[in-house]
């Protein structure tokens, strides 16, 4: 079962070279364990997306001119996410009329990242 993904989450991008946290901006009201619950718009381009330090996708236009500059050696630039919207989300459970976000979603990147939730202090727990 996915656990639902609240602020202070940690994101890791396939080709960030950094771990990020994630922070609530698509809404300031709904809680759950105490911290804001994230939504599929917590990642959409007018939300505060983490960067996650240095990115080594050669796909990604800084790293290309940099690649590029270092005669040909794959050369790091700095990561500067671009991106839409998490997928798929929890189309069941709404927060203030957006799907919440899960742990198995993905944030996919322009420049070809994936974009994951590592770890989120919110937790699902089965009661028999």
């Amino acid at each position: 079962m996915a656990n639902p993904v609240v602020m202070t989450a940690v994101c890791k991008c396939a080709f960030g070279a950094a771990p990020a946290v994630l922070s609530v901006t698509s809404q300031q009201t709904v809680c759950m364990c105490g911290l804001l619950a994230a939504t599929i718009l917590d990642g959409a381009p007018t939300s505060n997306v983490p960067t996650f330090g240095m990115c080594s996708n050669p796909a990604n236009p800084a790293v290309a001119a940099a690649t590029a500059a270092a005669m040909g050696t794959p050369t790091a630039a700095p990561c500067v996410p671009v991106t839409v919207s998490w997928v798929p989300g929890c189309p069941t459970v709404m927060v203030c009329g957006r799907p919440l976000l899960n742990n198995t979603s993905k944030l996919m990147c322009a420049y070809g990242g994936v974009i994951q939730i590592s770890a989120t202090p919110a937790k699902t727990i089965n009661v028999p």
